[in-house]
């Protein structure tokens, strides 16, 4: 149940136990080692000391090796066995022992040199390490049987997520103080309440879709009379006091963090002047999702999701807001929607929401703007984006999931999936087929007849369930810069607004196939096909027969879009490797640059697409669908 405490928050520092501490270790001592191998950043030899052939070993230099056994998997995945690894030579022990000596941190300072990182590089990936470390093992201490993950509410699922899958550095939150973290963090499973500022137009500019193109329209839904006319009477004072019509102002919430943080320091002269205004806190609580910057309304749920800038970097990238696509956000929402409508296989068949982000204010600093070099973060102050609430799109009895939820271990040992799979009653290939059958004919759809792709990673994929924990449909979120076009002018573009047009990046066919290829097949399914042969007892090499299956299922659907296909190349036999720890530790992750990182990630080399070889058999049939 979501807590009912009003009072938030209270920045109670947790600090992990011995046990949790060394478990998180383990953990991420197997994921660096895997996903540094997958990247190709170390490259592990068969150890010829393992007989069974199922042993590695990793030279760093100075006769310092690391040994484990792993066994390899779809795209040349490394699956480590984690209670194997061991440092050689073998660590100190004792009491005066390093408690990191064996743990990744020792494997960070062993391979400096293999990974060619100085020593401003190493210490903020160390930092950051200890950072993750430590949610992790406060994560681990709240784990919950899988039948017990299996009942909680897509708000309460959210605060025992595990992070991104890929990334080994994945909950930094670089920014943040240790009391930050337990009043913010996701996994503190905190509420919120907002600081609601005014700021005058000059500097903030409000947007919304149809019947939302007014903020009275969308504050008269987020904010009850009362705080209104609390609010407005603020802001009348400041404006008598300066001068200045309250007619004139936007109104916006600000996170408590980032308030403190970066706006009454950085936005000083405005609050000086008189454009920017604090109303008060808003009376509702708030919980962060997994993206730490959207939050869900927990006293009225059907209230809007809100997503607001916060001066902190985590998974790459420091997590503002960028002010032109925050402004173009409702018309990219009501171009989607017009899409939705007018075509009656997504309106009518298929159980696809895109969450939309109905209206926003950007807000401009006219100091940093003129530093058109400056980091991007100081491009990304300022602004609010409001999004659908998911509540408003189940029927009874339905529940939703982030797609990054079906990779959940319970602490009892057992998957999350392969929970859902025993409540629904189904065998466990025919529960595959049916969330595949809610997740990839949409994405598809959007792909190959609107030349359209959403970034649908675990965290942004919503899976709908029914009552009998069946997947029926899926939502997906963010979209003011993680919308892709093609580079051509096509007709299904024609509705687009001039700055939507303007802030949406353009790929050629085969790079924007990586919206599947790489954010969901390498991405995800990466890790839910050996989960799903381990838990579910159906093989890898069948999981993917049933993905291949349900892309052909759409092309028979479809067969006058069979050019377009082609073009994008699911298919094809190989594809890049997207490589986001290089990016983050060897691309400039941790360094000021002036512009965000454009693109599907860094890549390096290739990897064998599983879905290459034609479906025979079952998959092929349909059967259990």
């Amino acid at each position: 149940m979501i807590p009912a405490d009003p009072t938030g928050p209270t920045g109670r520092i947790d600090h992990p136990g011995p046990e949790h501490w060394a478990a998180a270790g383990r953990r991420l001592l197997a994921k660096a080692l895997a996903e540094f191998a997958y990247e190709e950043l170390l490259t592990p030899v068969p150890d010829p000391a393992e007989p069974a052939g199922d042993g590695y070993r990793l030279e760093l230099g100075d006769g310092v090796y690391w040994t484990f056994r792993a066994a390899r998997g779809t795209f040349a995945t490394w699956r480590i066995d984690e209670s194997s690894v061991r440092r050689h030579p073998a660590p100190e022990s004792g009491p005066g022992a390093d408690p990191g000596e064996a743990g990744p941190e020792r494997l960070f300072l062993d391979a400096r040199a293999v990974l060619g990182w100085d020593g401003p590089t190493t210490a903020e990936a160390l930092r950051e390490l200890l950072a993750t470390r430590r949610a992790e093992a406060l994560t681990l201490a709240r784990a919950l049987p899988a039948a017990a993950l299996a009942d909680l509410d897509h708000l309460e699922l959210e605060a025992h997520q595990d992070g991104h899958p890929c990334m080994v550095l994945n909950k930094g939150r670089l920014g943040f103080a240790a009391s930050d973290a337990a009043a913010y963090a996701p996994e503190a499973a905190g509420a919120v309440r907002l600081v609601w500022a005014a700021v005058h137009t000059s500097l903030a500019g409000y947007a919304g879709v149809p019947g939302l193109d007014t903020q009275d329209r969308l504050l008269a839904g987020e904010l009850d009379e009362s705080t209104r006319k609390q609010f407005a009477a603020a802001l009348e004072d400041a404006c008598t006091a300066a001068g200045r019509s309250p007619a004139d102002y936007r109104w916006l919430p600000v996170h408590p963090f980032h308030w403190d943080e970066a706006v009454v320091p950085l936005f000083a002269p405005y609050l000086a002047d008189g454009r920017l205004v604090r109303l008060g806190e808003g009376p509702d609580r708030y919980r962060p999702l997994q993206s730490i910057r959207t939050l869900a309304n927990l006293d009225h749920p059907h209230r809007h999701n809100v997503k607001v800038p916060l001066l902190i970097r985590n998974t790459l990238v420091w997590r503002g807001l960028s002010t032109e696509p925050t402004g173009a956000a409702p018309d990219i929402t009501a171009w989607l929607h017009g899409l939705r409508a007018a075509d009656p296989y997504l309106r009518d068949e298929l159980r696809f929401h895109p969450l939309g982000e109905v209206a926003s204010v950007a807000v401009r600093h006219p100091l940093y703007e003129g530093i058109g070099d400056a980091p991007y973060r100081y491009h990304e102050l300022l602004g609010a984006v409001w999004r659908e609430p998911l509540p408003a799109l189940l029927r009874a009895g339905e529940k939703a999931r982030t797609m990054a939820a079906l990779l959940k271990t319970g602490s009892d040992g057992r998957a999350l999936a392969a929970e859902l799979v025993a409540r629904s009653g189904l065998p466990p290939r025919d529960w595959l087929a049916r969330f595949l059958a809610a997740l990839l004919p949409g994405l598809l759809h959007h792909l190959y007849r609107y030349g359209t792709a959403f970034c649908p990673h675990g965290e942004n994929t919503v899976i709908l369930y029914d009552a009998a924990d069946i997947p029926v449909g899926i939502a997906v979120k963010d979209f003011a810069e993680d919308v892709n076009l093609l580079p051509e002018r096509r007709p299904e573009y024609a509705a687009l607004s001039a700055r939507a047009d303007r802030v949406l990046l353009r790929w050629p066919a085969h790079e924007l196939a990586h919206s599947l290829l790489s954010a969901v097949f390498a991405g995800h399914f990466r890790f839910f096909a050996p989960l799903a042969e381990t838990h579910l007892g159906v093989p890898e090499a069948e999981f993917w027969a049933l993905v291949r299956a349900e892309i052909e299922r759409y092309h028979r659907r479809f067969p006058e879009l069979a050019d377009r296909c082609d073009d994008f190349g699911l298919f094809a036999a190989e594809f890049d490797r997207v490589a986001l720890n290089r990016e983050q530790l060897l691309g400039g992750g941790f360094h000021d640059r002036a512009e965000r990182d454009e693109g599907f990630d860094v890549v390096h080399g290739t990897v064998a697409n599983p879905l290459a070889n034609p479906v025979t058999g079952p998959a092929e049939a349909g059967e259990g669908r």
